[in-house]
C-alpha cells in the first residue's frame, strides 16, 4: 500500500503579481464559471526550490536545470590545465549525454537543445567522465550514459518534482510530488495600475509632464494550493535513503507554505504567508479539495475572519462530505489555523515528515 501525503494551504496575497502571463498581466482562470487569479504550478515549484528550505537545509542534495553543461564541463577542464579544443571535445561528449547539442554559436560551448535537471552525483559523474576522455582515454559510446546518468541518487529536487530526459526515457524520474496551480477561493480578476515616473532633471519651466508613464496589472486574493506526496515514490527515487526523504518531505513543508513566486516583488513586496494549512497522511487515493470553491466564496461574507475563514469552512466542509459519502479519506490530519490560534508549522512538517516512519520494511533493504 503507498503512502500519500497531502497538503492544503490557504494564503492571502495583497496586491500583486507574481505570475505574469504573456502579456505581463497576473494569470488567471475560470473555475465553476467564475473568474480567479491563479499561480501556475511551475512557478510554485521554482519557488519552493529557491526558499532557504531546499538552498541550505538540503544543500548537497540538490540538482541543477540547465542548458549549460557542455560550458561548465569545459570551464572546468581548462582551469584543470587541459588544452581548449581537448576540453572542448570532451566537454561536448559528456554534455550530449543529457540531450542533443545546439550549434555553437560565437565560439562558445553549444547549448544542450533542452533543460537538462542534473543531480550532483550526476554532475560529478560527468567531471570524472571528461577528465578521462581530455586525458586520452577511449570509451565506448554504449558505455558513457550508464556512467554518467543514475535513476535514483541523492537529490531531493529531482526525487520530488521529476525529469524527463527526451532521448534516454530509461533515465527519466517520476515525479514523487504532484502540485496544482493555487487559485483565489473567491472571484476575482487582475486590475490596472496606471502610473507615472518623474524625470529628476527636467525642470517645471520645461515641461511638467511625466517622464514616463505606465501601466501594470495586479490583483489580491485568497489561494487555495493543493500538493501530494507519494512517499513511497520518493524514498525509491532517493535510493532508499528514508531520512533524506523524512527531511526533504519537512523542507517541502516549510517552503509551501513561506515560499511565493517572485514576479513584481520590487514593485508589490508581496511577502505572504499561509494561514491555514491541512496535513493528511494515509494509503488511499489522493483527492483536492478545489470543490470547495467551485462555487466562490462571498466577498461579502460575515464571518469574522472574512474571506479567509469562511474559505476554511468551505474547506473543511468539502473533506467532511467527501468522507461521509467515501469513508475516511485519510488515516491521521494535522492543522494549522493562525486565526484560531491553532498548531504550528513545527508540528505541520513534523507530522508531514513523520510519514516516512509509516512506510514497512523493504524485502530488499
Amino acid at each position: 500500500m503507498t503512502t500519500f501525503v497531502q497538503f492544503h494551504l490557504l494564503t492571502p496575497y495583497p496586491p500583486s503579481n507574481p505570475n505574469r502571463d504573456d502579456q505581463g498581466r497576473p494569470k488567471q482562470a475560470l473555475v465553476g464559471g467564475h473568474p480567479r487569479l491563479r499561480l501556475s504550478s511551475q512557478s510554485i515549484k521554482r519557488a519552493v526550490r529557491e526558499t532557504a528550505y531546499f538552498l541550505q537545509d538540503l544543500a548537497g542534495h540538490r540538482g541543477a536545470r540547465t542548458k549549460r553543461i557542455a560550458e561548465k564541463v569545459e570551464e572546468r577542464l581548462i582551469a584543470n590545465g587541459a588544452a581548449p579544443e581537448t576540453a572542448r571535445e570532451a566537454a561536448q561528449t559528456v554534455a550530449k549525454v543529457f540531450s542533443k547539442l545546439e550549434a555553437e554559436k560565437d565560439g562558445k560551448p553549444p547549448l544542450t537543445t533542452t533543460l537538462a535537471f542534473v543531480s550532483p552525483e550526476e554532475w560529478q559523474a560527468a567531471h570524472d567522465l571528461a577528465d578521462r576522455l581530455a586525458a586520452g582515454e577511449k570509451i565506448a559510446d554504449k558505455d558513457i550514459k550508464k556512467m554518467v546518468l543514475r535513476h535514483a541518487d541523492g537529490a531531493v529536487d529531482i526525487a520530488m518534482f521529476g525529469r524527463m530526459l527526451a532521448d534516454d526515457p530509461d533515465y527519466n524520474r517520476e515525479a514523487a510530488v504532484q502540485v496544482s496551480h493555487a487559485f483565489t477561493t473567491h472571484r476575482a480578476m487582475a486590475e490596472d495600475d496606471w502610473y507615472s515616473a518623474v524625470d529628476d532633471l527636467k525642470t517645471r519651466e520645461e515641461d511638467s509632464g511625466a517622464g514616463h508613464i505606465g501601466e501594470a496589472g495586479f490583483g489580491s486574493g485568497v489561494y487555495y494550493l493543493y500538493a501530494c506526496v507519494n512517499v513511497d515514490l520518493l524514498v525509491d527515487n532517493l535510493g532508499g535513503d528514508r531520512a533524506l526523504a523524512a527531511k526533504g518531505i519537512e523542507a517541502l513543508a516549510r517552503a509551501l507554505a513561506t515560499a511565493t513566486p517572485r514576479g513584481k516583488q520590487n514593485s508589490f513586496a508581496h511577502h505572504p504567508l499561509a494561514h491555514y494549512i491541512r496535513v493528511e497522511r494515509g494509503g488511499r487515493q489522493p483527492r483536492d479539495l478545489s470543490g470547495a470553491f467551485f462555487k466562490p466564496v462571498d466577498l461579502r461574507t460575515n464571518h469574522p475572519n472574512g474571506v479567509l475563514g469562511a474559505s476554511v469552512e468551505a474547506l473543511r466542509d468539502m473533506a467532511a462530505k467527501i468522507d461521509a459519502a467515501y469513508g475516511a479519506m485519510a488515516e491521521a490530519v494535522e492543522e494549522m489555523h493562525m486565526h484560531e490560534g491553532k498548531g504550528s508549522l513545527d508540528a505541520i512538517a513534523r507530522f508531514a515528515a513523520d510519514a516516512v516512519q509509516t512506510l514497512p520494511e523493504r524485502e530488499d533493504a
